[in-house]
């Protein structure tokens, strides 16, 4: 490649950074800032700056390697495919096309997402595909579905948040996950707005703040519920709002009235003092957000937790009009598209359902393809993993680290070695690649072109920077083989523009239109928001404002969705008396297996810990540094204790990026949403015991 720079974004959050990559003269590639793009302005974190860091061979695969003798050992090209496709046609052989599970992630471009879908249920014929965004987004999209007829994690581009007048963020810790959206928030108070966060630990984000709400973990659904209450009570309803643009209403309300103050109160351990004034800083101003990250949506009931807080802002006439709405903060880079265009078990692209049958003759059609041979929805995320090893015999996983990242991990890592057969394509040697049977390298965010679309439904260009070194090959040229050894040669190309264009015809007309965006227009007008249903810049330029006329429900009104508070599946008891929430660090993304592999990265984060208050500190006898167990129905971790007074004195937290012994999903509880199959990863009862060293 030339050593000119090339305007790209970065590899990890759903921000998707701008930046300008350049190779040098010695082999490395230099970072430098991109002011052009509007997200980060130029600014990246630590991550992004270190990112390159991970192309080099110290530290990605070069080879495919296979399975013998119990060791992974390289093989050609050739033979690490001849066995994947051997592997999974005795499998579809002896067992059906179910019992071959295919699992993607969030990080995957557009294309891969695409292809990806398209290959377990046309080559593969398999219902069984989900991948890691469940983990993440889902109960956000099942609740923005419930309300508004659709799901874009933002409606809104961020610029549009200095301009509200406060913005309540809840569950997430923005300056330390994705720190240059910080300065939003940063102009948002500069401007006379007003930040409240909600969270149950001082983090970072929540020290910006104006009020800081720190309630019991999994207790967010009480505490909108009571905002609401107050709402009512005080007389704060927008009634023509109400009456013009919404329905479903008194059933709402008589939910939410059943929340008083003082009840909610116990519930959440937030003073009505706070509750109130929570409420006059929300209703005062003429425009309003409500954000929502992992913390109110990673819980068994997160569904019907962002249903209570999209309630709060429709009340008041906070959605659908200028710098006001609700959104979700996406987390994974390709988070966004991820779930558009046919990872998830129930889904077709354009964000089409799987078992419409309008929609399956679109895509059907597209891909040239009977209907009827495509399968039917599968099983979501963490079930598709629990049945591993019975119900589905062998794996082809992309981009992802669930050994790592999955709730009740270890029990997740038995299910994983018990299948027949199994196959990762990854950039590095994951702890899920390393049990692998075939391990294949594939290229990396710099080394090829694709589209990704991020937390504001903004589709991004990523161009290629660098070549790739030899022996490794692209994702898209992995699935074109497979599908060629399996019997299917035609319908999967390697060039990811020729695959773009597939997909625009396949959204067409869906609720995730991306049949205007084209590369050219990506990369003249740096992004492109969907919906975009045509070419024709004057006709339609994109939307980066959704809901302003109307919302997309048959009738353009949006839905109430009555609920009340529940306790999270696993409470606290005698036996286990401690909350576990587990979240991020600023230095660490995931799962770790990327940014564990950069040296300054590991110097700033260098492992596992649990946070927990002086009190519960000296209840336990541990001091600072001291190994803690943190112990739950599910297995035990270590790590050493990091004493604070930022976090409520019956919780503890612990970062999840580490697999060993401080491995926090080792804890975590699986328990899923009814709705979103989202598993309670932010609340689980756990108790502590001091470690002998």
């Amino acid at each position: 490649m030339p050593n000119s720079a090339t305007p790209t974004h970065c590899p990890y959050c759903a921000l998707q950074c701008g930046m300008n990559l350049t190779p040098a003269p010695d082999g490395t590639v230099e970072v430098s800032e991109r002011a052009d793009f509007p997200v980060n302005r130029g600014a990246l974190c630590g991550k992004g700056r270190t990112a390159p860091a991970v192309l080099s061979s110290r530290v990605r695969l070069t080879s495919p390697l296979v399975r013998s003798g119990g060791t992974l050992v390289p093989a050609t090209w050739g033979e690490a495919l001849d066995r994947i496709a051997e592997g999974l046609s005795r499998t579809r052989a002896e067992h059906g096309p179910d019992a071959c599970g295919v699992f993607g992630g969030g990080g995957l471009t557009n294309e891969k997402a695409y292809t990806l879908g398209k290959f377990a249920r046309v080559v593969l014929g398999t219902s069984e595909i989900d991948y890691n965004g469940r983990f993440c987004m889902s109960s956000a999209a099942a609740g923005g579905m419930k309300a508004f007829g659709l799901d874009r994690g933002l409606p809104f581009p961020l610029e549009d948040i200095p301009k509200s007048g406060c913005v309540i963020l809840v569950g997430s810790n923005l300056a330390e996950t994705m720190p240059p959206s910080l300065r939003f928030f940063t102009e948002l108070r500069e401007n006379g707005g007003t930040l409240i966060v909600i969270d149950p630990r001082r983090t970072k984000t929540a020290e910006q703040a104006d009020l800081h709400l720190m309630p019991r973990p999994g207790t967010d659904l009480a505490l909108a519920l009571g905002l609401l209450h107050l709402v009512v009570a005080e007389g704060l309803v927008d009634e023509a709002y109400v009456r013009e643009r919404t329905a479903g209403w008194e059933d709402a309300r008589a939910a939410a009235m059943a929340h008083w103050p003082e009840y909610v109160e116990r519930i959440t351990g937030v003073s009505v003092p706070q509750l109130r004034e929570t409420v006059r800083l929300f209703c005062e101003p003429e425009s309003a957000m409500v954000l929502t990250a992992r913390g109110p949506e990673q819980q068994s009931k997160g569904t019907d937790t962002v249903s209570a807080w999209i309630n709060l802002c429709l009340a008041t006439g906070r959605a659908g009009r200028p710098f006001s709405g609700y959104g979700c903060l996406t987390g994974q880079g390709n988070g966004q598209g991820g779930r558009e265009h046919g990872q998830k078990a129930d889904q077709l692209p354009g964000y089409r359902k799987l078992d419409d049958p309008a929609a399956r003759a679109h895509v059907a059609e597209v891909w040239g393809v009977d209907p009827d041979s495509l399968p039917g929805p599968g099983r979501s995320a963490y079930e598709l993993l629990d049945a591993l090893g019975t119900d589905i015999r062998s794996l082809l996983l992309m981009g992802s680290n669930p050994v790592v990242s999955a709730p009740h991990a270890a029990h997740v890592e038995e299910r994983i070695k018990s299948l027949d057969f199994l196959a990762v394509c990854d950039v590095v040697l994951s702890e899920t690649a390393a049990l692998a049977d075939v391990v294949l390298p594939v290229t990396q965010w710099a080394e090829e072109t694709g589209t990704t679309t991020n937390l504001e439904g903004r589709v991004l260009l990523r161009r290629q920077a660098i070549t790739p070194p030899d022996g490794i090959r692209s994702d898209l040229e992995v699935m074109h083989e497979l599908a060629d050894r399996l019997g299917v040669e035609k319908g999967f190309p390697t060039d990811p523009e020729e695959v773009f264009e597939e997909l625009r015809r396949a959204s067409a007309g869906g609720p995730a239109d991306y049949s205007g965006i084209t590369y050219r227009r990506l990369a003249e007008e740096n992004g492109v928001f969907w919906p975009c249903p045509t070419e024709d810049t004057v006709v339609h330029p994109g939307t980066p404002r959704l809901f302003l006329d109307r919302f997309a429900t048959p009738d353009g009104r949006a839905r109430f969705v009555p609920v009340s508070h529940r306790a999270i599946a696993e409470e606290p008891d005698e036996e286990y008396p401690v909350l576990l929430t587990t979240g991020r660090v600023v230095a660490q993304y995931q799962s770790g297996a990327q940014t564990r592999r950069v040296d300054e990265l590991n110097a700033a984060a260098p492992g596992p810990f649990v946070e927990l208050h002086p009190r519960l500190a000296e209840r336990l006898g541990a001091a600072e540094g001291d190994p803690v167990a943190v112990v739950s129905r599910r297995g035990r971790a270590v790590a050493p204790a990091r004493i604070t007074l930022g976090i409520r004195p019956d919780t503890v937290f612990m970062p999840f990026h580490w697999y060993g012994e401080g491995r926090a999903n080792t804890l975590t509880n699986p328990a899923l949403d009814p709705t979103s199959r989202m598993p309670e990863f932010k609340a689980c009862a756990v108790r502590l015991e001091t470690v002998e060293r």
